[in-house]
């Protein structure tokens, strides 16, 4: 009997390993199933280039979630990553340009700036006894402060030498991609092979316990998230290094991918749990969603939804999976050599993988699609969260309804990496042309030129690509309506007064030439005096909030130059019953809400763009370019001034 039980656990053994694992493992067995899925789904995504753009994609995420490995493991919790990449990226590249820092050295100022940033969340955590909720949350907003500081809210052009670090070896292998593994390898043997990989599992699974064996708890946390800002000091340097520049609102919002990378990837937020593996396989499943999903043309609103389902799915999957072992292990009619245990293990699998599998082919249904004998486009905008960007999509849909064209859209959300992996993704699909409106015109240029190393003609809509190699631009001119704007302030104030001025986001062009074209055009007004500049971010709530805080600082003001419509209408409500009659407000896009608040008097005048004229060129010029027929070099969309006497005309 004995023989019997022997011979037949090592059939079995021998014959269900690859099973095993999988079952063993959730956030592995959602990957599996991911990448069959988007194989299945597209003919795109399982091809040599793709894959190792989901690498380049997943590297940054990857390497700051290792560093939040660490943390996470020891039942703490770090919300400045995301922004102490940026301060340590801008910190390399202002003093290798600016401070004429030797290169190396400005490297090794970065790294340092990252530990700095660590040593002090741990040192409030440990000393300070903040909960690392506030303190890491503190850090994320100083970090992001320091960084538009020092930039002055500007990207800063990259060493050359470090740029390297987003290139290739030998034209194909990404650098990005070794120094993930590289780090990946790192955080394994610091994790398994230390002493302070030991007590980040010990404080993680009892602190208290930790601490009267005798581990030093207090300083043993310095480390760890030292060791956090050091990895997040890397992933910046290898982001700014793939855009070249160092942008000071990079990397905004990655923290929570991190986190959630280490989460799906098998470890507790409770502590005590966690291993490198399984964060990279993590961040890998988040990279071939967000890959997968842009090869399918699915909606960018949608994307959201998935990534979040998905999310959600493979911890509550992985989750079940913990408390089934647990179970396992206290009842013996579930032990490893039970009858149907392993029938039981391979029916939740295959749920999983029906789960995922159902998630994503429902949103593919719901999507257009492409048809074999269209041309695709790809448009990538840099954010689909202001209605000037949302009308510039309306209008290039309907073209591309009207010519046949099978029309992809995606939204940067005002990340310059993001767009950076759009633009990969739509190189990688084999697009006929690309559209881009830059979240930032630096860059945007890696990828421009990826395209152009493919024959991919790129049109450049509302903002130009620097850098790089474009079929033509379509825009209006942003310095000259901020001119226009200056003008008609001054005309409705007599040429006298006080003005506020409501900046957009720091570091993007549209904020640069507004700003620069208004305030050559206050020249000619020698007594229209500027009290305030301060920055909403193109965001209505911001405006409203920025205006309520300067009024009361700035009472007399007369005049209101908002460097977009959401921004102004923000501020009118700010202003109430002064808005229109003792304070003008002039705003920017001539967007439907802008227009009705100059309609109803609130704003005084808004410079229209015509956004959905914009989007409609766009992709007629970029259908000559795929057909290679001559497109101007630039196509320039009127801009006006819109006050109550004309609006009529663009109502």
């Amino acid at each position: 009997m004995a023989t019997e039980t022997l011979k037949s656990d090592t059939g079995a053994g021998g014959t269900s390993v690859i099973r095993r694992v999988l079952l063993d493992n959730g956030a592995l067995s959602a990957l599996v199933v991911l990448v069959v899925a988007m194989s299945l789904l597209s003919g795109d995504f399982l091809t040599t280039q793709n894959l190792l753009n989901v690498g380049v994609q997943a590297a940054v995420t990857a390497i700051l979630a290792f560093g939040v490995t660490f943390v996470i493991v020891s039942a703490g919790i770090d919300l400045s990553v995301g922004s102490v990449a940026a301060l340590s990226a801008t910190v390399l590249a202002w003093s290798a340009t600016s401070a004429g820092v030797p290169v190396v050295l400005a490297v090794v100022l970065a790294i340092v700036t990252g530990i700095a940033c660590g040593f002090v969340n741990g040192a409030l955590i440990s000393y300070g006894k903040l909960p690392p909720f506030i303190a890491t949350l503190a850090m994320l907003s100083i970090a992001r402060g320091l960084s538009l500081v020092i930039s002055q809210g500007s990207p800063i052009a990259f060493p050359e030498s470090v740029s390297r670090l987003g290139d290739t070896l030998g034209g194909w292998l990404p650098v990005p991609v070794l120094v993930m593994i590289a780090m990946g390898l790192v955080t394994a043997l610091i994790l398994g092979r230390t002493f302070i990989g030991r007590s980040m599992y010990a404080i993680g699974g009892n602190e208290e316990a930790a601490r009267l064996s005798g581990l030093r708890v207090k300083r043993q946390k310095i480390v760890i998230y030292a060791l956090s800002g050091l990895f997040a000091a890397v992933a910046g340097i290898v982001l700014a290094s793939r855009l070249v520049s160092a942008q000071p609102q990079a990397a905004q919002g990655y923290e929570l991918d991190a986190i959630a990378a280490v989460v799906i990837g098998g470890a507790s937020l409770a502590g005590g749990v966690g291993k490198a593996s399984g964060t990279l396989i993590g961040a890998l499943i988040l990279a071939v969603l967000r890959n997968g999903l842009n090869l399918l043309s699915v909606s960018a609103f949608w994307q959201q939804v998935v990534i979040g389902v998905v999310i959600a799915l493979a911890v509550l999957l992985d989750t079940l999976r913990r408390k089934a072992g647990s179970g396992a292990a206290s009842s013996a009619g579930t032990a490893p050599g039970a009858p149907g245990a392993g029938r039981r293990g391979a029916l939740k699998f295959a749920g999983a993988a029906l789960c995922v599998a159902l998630v994503v082919g429902a949103v593919s249904y719901f999507n257009s699609g492409s048809s074999g004998g269209t041309k695709k486009v790809g448009m990538s905008l840099s954010t689909l969260n202001n209605p000037f960007f949302v009308q510039m999509k309306e209008g290039a849909q309907a073209e591309a309804e009207k010519a046949g064209i099978d029309l992809t859209v995606t939204d940067a959300q005002n990340d310059a990496s993001q767009q950076a992996n759009q633009l990969q993704n739509f190189t990688s699909s084999g697009v006929s042309s690309i559209i881009v409106n830059p979240v930032d015109s630096d860059a945007v240029g890696p990828g421009v030129r990826t395209a152009n190393k493919a024959d991919i003609p790129v049109i450049a809509a509302d903002r130009g690509v620097n850098k790089a190699d474009t079929a033509t631009l379509v825009a209006s001119d942003n310095v000259a309506g901020g001119k226009l704007a200056a003008d008609a302030l001054a005309d409705k104030l007599g040429g006298k007064g006080s003005i506020v001025i409501l900046q957009g986001t720091a570091g993007t062009s549209a904020s640069r030439e507004r700003g620069a074209g208004f305030a050559e055009g206050l020249k000619a007004y020698p007594d229209i005096k500027v009290v305030a500049k301060q920055p909403a971010d193109f965001d209505r709530t911001k405006g409203l909030d920025v205006m309520t805080n300067l009024i009361q600082s700035h009472p007399g003001v007369t005049g209101v130059f908002a460097e977009n419509d959401e921004m102004a209408l923000g501020a009118a409500k700010a202003l109430g019953s002064k808005a229109g009659k003792s304070v003008s407000v002039v705003g920017f896009d001539g967007t439907p809400d802008g227009l009705k608040a100059v309609e109803a008097g609130t704003l005084y005048a808004s410079v229209a763009q015509q956004p959905a004229e914009l989007g409609k060129i766009a992709v007629q010029n970029a259908v000559k370019a795929a057909k290679d027929e001559k497109v101007a070099s630039t196509v320039k969309v009127p801009v006006k001034v819109v006050t109550r006497e004309n609006v009529a005309d663009f109502s």
